[in-house]
C-alpha cells in the first residue's frame, strides 16, 4: 500500500519543522522526513533574524529587511512573511523578545554580544542592556566555558563590572563528564559527597552543594551567569533553587553543541508536531524522486537497508540545508541540489568561491536554489523546475545567513510561507 500524504517534507531541522507545523495547522495531512537527528540540538538556541548587514549591527530588523537585495528570501517572503514565521515560533517556544522588534544583545559563551530576536527566557537576565554588576561561573569540566576569559572580553564592550571565576563541579563527578551528565544530575538534585566528619561522609543536594561552593565569590554581583547547563527536563526549578539560595538572579549563556537550549526547543516543536497531527520518519536518507506523467513529483523515495520507500504526496517541500547540512553538494564539476538536481547557480571558476579572509565576503556562503516568489526552485531559464516543489532555509541562496546572523529568521520566515502556501495548493 503506498504512503500517501498531502504535503511531504524533507528535512527535520527547524525550517523543515517550520513548514510542517504551518502546513498541518491549515488543515493538510502532512509527513516529515528527517535523515538524522535536528539539527536544533546543535545550534545555541537563539533566534536570529537580521543582526548584521554589511558587517554594520543591526538594532531593528524590521527596519532594514526592505534595503536587503531583492533576490534574498526575506524579500519573496515580506516583512509580513518574516512576522508570521515569529509568530509561529511564538506559539510553540517559551520565549522572550517577542514584545519589541529590536533586537536583544545576548552575551556568548565567548564573551561577544551577539544580536538577536527572541532568546529563552532563561538567558533573559543577562541580557547585555541590563546594567547590573555580573559574576560568571565556569567549571573546570566544562572546558569550552572560560569564565574569566569571557568576562575579560566583556568588559571591552559593556557599561557594568564583570569578574569571572572557575570552580570544580560538586560531587565526585568524572573529569571528562559531559555538559548533559551534569544537567542531569541538578534536576534530579542528587545528593553529592561534600566531605567528611569524624569518619563520617558528608552530602547534600547537588544545587545547594553549588550555591555553597558561588556565595564566597558572589562579592557585589548582583546577577550569575552560567553555561547553559542547568537543568534539561527542570531548568526552572533548578534556576530558582539557586536564586533562592544565592539571592541575586541566575541566567544561561547560550553554548555550542550539545546544546541544552536546542534540545529544549527540539522537545517543544516536536510536541507542536505530534499535537498538529504531523507524521515523522526518522532515520534514513531521501536519496531519489518519482515523477508523474505531467511532470510534477508523485513521491521521494527513501532508501532503508537497501530498499527503495516511495513516499507520495501532491506538495513536496525541500528543507535539506546548506552546504554543511549537505542540502547543498559540490566537487569538481561544479555545486548541485542532491535530490532533485535543482539549479545552484554557481561561478565556473573555483578561484572565484571564495576570498583569502576567513571573514571576507565569500560567494560560497550564498550558494544555494534560487526561488520565485512562490519559493519554487527555479531552472536557468527562470522557470519553476517543479510546479509542486518549494525550498526553505538553508537551501536557499541569496544571502549570507552566518554573517548575518538569519539563519533562524530566514528557516522560519520561509518555512512559514512555504508550509501555508503548499497547504493552499492542497486545500484551495
Amino acid at each position: 500500500m503506498a504512503i500517501e500524504d498531502d504535503v511531504v517534507v524533507i528535512g527535520g531541522g527547524l525550517a523543515g519543522m517550520t513548514t510542517a507545523l504551518s502546513a498541518a495547522r491549515e488543515g493538510s495531512r502532512v509527513r516529515l522526513l528527517s535523515h538524522k537527528e535536528s539539527t536544533l540540538r546543535f545550534a545555541s538556541g537563539l533566534i536570529d533574524v537580521l543582526g548584521y548587514v554589511e558587517g554594520e549591527i543591526v538594532s531593528n530588523p524590521f527596519e532594514t529587511i526592505s534595503a536587503l537585495p531583492d533576490e534574498h528570501p526575506y524579500q519573496k517572503v515580506g516583512e509580513d512573511g518574516v512576522r508570521a514565521g515569529l509568530a509561529l515560533f511564538d506559539s510553540v517556544a517559551d520565549y522572550a523578545g517577542d514584545h519589541t522588534d529590536r533586537n536583544a544583545l545576548v552575551p556568548t559563551f565567548g564573551g561577544r554580544i551577539k544580536p538577536t530576536a527572541r532568546y529563552p527566557k532563561h538567558t533573559a537576565p543577562g541580557l547585555a542592556s541590563d546594567e547590573r554588576d555580573t559574576l560568571l561561573v565556569g567549571f573546570e569540566t566544562v572546558v569550552d566555558f572560560d569564565a574569566p576569559v569571557a568576562a575579560e572580553h566583556l568588559r571591552e564592550t559593556v557599561p557594568f563590572d564583570v569578574r569571572g571565576v572557575t570552580l570544580s563541579f560538586p560531587g565526585e563527578f568524572r573529569t571528562d563528564a559531559k555538559i548533559t551528565r551534569l544537567a542531569h544530575a541538578l534536576d534530579k538534585n542528587e545528593r553529592v559527597e561534600i566531605g567528611s566528619s569524624e569518619n563520617v561522609s558528608q552530602s547534600e543536594p547537588v544545587r545547594i552543594a553549588l550555591a555553597e561552593k558561588i556565595k564566597p565569590h558572589l562579592g557585589d554581583a548582583e546577577r550569575i551567569g552560567f553555561p547553559a547547563m542547568l537543568g534539561e527536563d527542570h531548568p526552572e526549578d533548578v534556576r530558582a533553587t539557586l536564586e533562592r539560595k544565592l539571592d541575586v538572579e541566575v541566567f544561561e549563556i547560550p553554548m555550542g553543541p550539545p546544546s541544552l537550549p536546542g534540545m529544549r526547543l527540539e522537545a517543544q516543536f516536536e510536541s507542536a508536531l505530534k499535537e498538529a497531527g504531523v507524521r515523522i520518519t526518522t532515520g534514513n536518507p531521501v536519496v531519489d524522486f518519482e515523477s508523474g506523467d505531467n511532470g510534477e513529483i508523485s513521491a521521494v523515495v527513501v532508501e532503508r537497508n537497501g530498499a527503495a520507500i516511495p513516499f507520495h504526496g501532491e506538495q513536496f517541500v525541500l528543507a535539506t540545508g546548506g552546504l554543511v547540512g549537505k542540502g547543498i553538494d559540490s566537487d569538481r564539476e561544479g555545486v548541485r541540489e542532491p535530490i532533485f538536481d535543482c539549479r545552484v547557480p554557481a561561478p565556473e571558476d573555483r578561484y572565484e568561491w571564495s576570498e583569502d579572509g576567513a571573514f571576507d565576503n565569500h560567494a560560497f556562503a550564498r550558494f544555494g536554489v534560487q526561488v520565485d516568489d512562490e519559493l519554487r526552485p527555479l531552472d536557468s531559464a527562470g522557470e519553476p523546475e517543479f510546479e509542486n516543489l518549494r525550498a526553505v532555509g538553508g537551501v536557499l541562496g541569496n544571502c549570507d545567513v552566518s554573517a548575518e546572523k538569519s539563519a533562524s529568521g530566514v528557516s522560519l520566515s520561509t518555512g512559514t510561507v512555504a508550509g501555508r502556501k503548499a497547504s493552499d495548493e492542497v486545500n484551495p
